[in-house]
């Protein structure tokens, strides 16, 4: 019998307060998780203050106590970057994420790539060239440790400056035409920033399905009276723009009915991490149930 998809939970709300005000620890983020329906925590490479082995240590094993997997961990390495330099350490920085990943997750986890953000300077064709480059340094690491890279449709890592490079459906498909397939590669799919792009979230899934690896879930809605070409103009600005708002999984622009019916007759059964509670935990646990009212209605007779 095949399995059923997992749900595990990101803090998008603390998100500042824990990557760059350090005003709350991740330690602190797992003790008010305990209570949540969900089996795992994602990660975030800022929620690591410490990358040593005693901090490590400290963090897997608070997560096994409070009976949570750690499903993925979240980097965003800038492979794009104008100046070599910082694009050799970008990639060597990853490869410490991918041994971070399996410490914290063991075989099987995901740890999330990105392409790089989108300099002005930088034109398609070496964007592409960059990226992939930057990709295919990563995947023996992984392959030596069995964590699977998923690259994310992505719209904006919080701290960046400008926006993902390989933000579009085009671009995002061009880059992954040239990563070839492998066990250790594949799709982190977030509908929400196929939305933020302008593009269709089905038609993206129905293009990556087959190399979907793991799944993103939130609901995003632009501000009242802002639009995408008022997003546009943000870019430049440090940080995660204020007119892109989240609310609670299900009752926003996505369709999950439908992209839970893709998923499962494609057979995917890997997780899905929701991204939300900027509204309170209450708004998170409420996501949670909907995707477990949505998993039990796609995957009724799986485990």
């Amino acid at each position: 019998m095949k399995k059923r998809p997992r749900i595990s939970a990101f803090p998008k709300c603390y998100l500042e307060e824990i990557s760059q005000k350090r005003t709350m620890s991740v330690f602190d983020w797992i003790q008010m998780a305990k209570d949540l329906p969900a089996e795992g925590l994602e990660m975030y490479e800022g929620f690591l203050w410490e990358l040593t082995d005693s901090f490590l240590g400290k963090l897997s094993d608070e997560l096994s106590r409070c009976n949570f997997e750690m499903p993925m961990l979240c980097c965003s390495p800038d492979f794009t970057h104008p100046e070599r330099s910082k694009r050799v350490a970008a990639v060597e920085y990853q490869k410490k994420m991918i041994e971070v990943a399996f410490k914290l997750g063991g075989a099987g986890t995901v740890c999330r790539v990105l392409s790089g953000q989108r300099w002005p300077e930088v034109d398609l064709q070496r964007g592409l060239d960059y990226a992939s480059e930057g990709i295919l340094a990563c995947i023996p690491t992984a392959q030596s440790l069995g964590v699977v890279l998923g690259i994310e449709n992505h719209y904006k890592d919080g701290f960046w400056l400008y926006p993902e490079f390989a933000q579009k459906k085009e671009v995002f498909l061009a880059l992954l035409d040239r990563i070839p397939e492998s066990p250790n590669f594949g799709v982190q799919y977030d509908p929400s920033n196929a939305v933020v792009a302008g593009d269709d979230p089905l038609e993206l899934l129905d293009a990556v399905l087959p190399r979907v690896v793991s799944m993103h879930a939130s609901d995003r809605y632009l501000a009242p009276g802002a639009s995408l070409d008022d997003l546009k103009h943000a870019e430049g600005s440090a940080g995660y723009s204020k007119l892109l708002l989240h609310g609670v999984t299900g009752k926003g622009l996505n369709n999950y009915p439908e992209i839970f019916r893709r998923l499962s007759e494609s057979g995917y059964s890997g997780w899905i991490s929701i991204e939300d509670g900027m509204n309170g935990m209450g708004e998170m646990r409420e996501s949670l149930l909907f995707l477990q009212e949505m998993v039990e209605t796609f995957y009724p007779t799986r485990e």
